[in-house]
């Protein structure tokens, strides 16, 4: 294979020039929550102009980060791959907190943290202690633990955590309604992200998507009004006891 002109190096200054303005910055992550927007949509987002946002959105395709999905007339814009969501969280456990200017703000930031879509899985709080519950139970086991590192992925997690489905967890699971076996295989089926609120893990992939989705067809998780926000119901706070023993806590609202 001839590989004149590829560099060995990837154009990472590229890639964060484009994630760099704020307007684009707050386009990335309206749609981290895995929904296709309209360019109408992502101004208001971004709190520019509509004749303004279509420099935007084209600088973000540019940089492969966004992708576009026509109907009819309409244009709608939608995160590239689940890889640019998990980087946009890895980004954000190392970025300052953005100031909170409002009750309104402080409201939507507490929301985030509580519980949230990262693309296609659940992040957040809730997100952590059902990864962390899946763990007691046996569902999912730890492999090669990096040092420090402990219960769902420590304080500090260095990266290199292996976890796999054990064959309880996958019994377990089909009794949820999650059948492993149809999971896609174009991928790990068990992966996690750095949740950026609590610094630890929580499942991503597709397991982690799997689960979500089973999550949302049992009326256990609902959609909040802010982008990315979801709630976990009353029904979904004792469903997660009983199936997977996580605490009943402070989760819900």
């Amino acid at each position: 294979m001839d590989d004149t002109g590829r560099g060995a190096e990837a154009d990472i200054a590229g890639v964060a020039a484009a994630i760099g303005d704020p307007s684009r910055a707050k386009v990335l992550l309206a749609l981290a929550g895995g929904a296709a927007l309209p360019a109408s949509a992502l101004a208001a987002e971004a709190g520019v102009s509509n004749s303004t946002i279509s420099g935007h959105l084209a600088k973000l395709r540019e940089a492969k980060l966004l992708t576009v999905e026509l109907d009819g007339r309409h244009r709608y814009y939608r995160l590239a791959t689940t890889e640019v969501a998990a980087a946009l969280e890895q980004l954000a456990r190392i970025a300052q907190p953005l100031p909170v200017r409002s009750l309104r703000d402080d409201t939507r930031a507490q929301a985030l943290l509580r519980a949230r879509l990262c693309y296609d899985h659940l992040a957040g709080r809730l997100g952590v202690s059902v990864m962390a519950a899946l763990l007691d139970r046996g569902v999912l086991a730890r492999e090669a633990p990096g040092p420090g590192a402990g219960g769902a992925g420590g304080a500090e997690p260095d990266g290199r955590a292996v976890y796999r489905l054990t064959a309880g967890g996958r019994a377990e699971l089909a009794a949820f309604g999650v059948d492993t076996e149809r999971l896609p295989r174009r991928r790990s089926t068990v992966r996690y992200c750095v949740d950026w609120g609590e610094q630890r893990h929580h499942l991503a992939g597709p397991l982690g998507a799997a689960v979500t989705g089973r999550m949302f067809d049992l009326g256990w998780l609902r959609k909040g009004r802010a982008r990315r926000v979801v709630h976990l119901t009353d029904a979904g706070e004792r469903g997660l006891h009983e199936a997977f023993g996580v605490p009943a806590g402070d989760l819900s609202g």
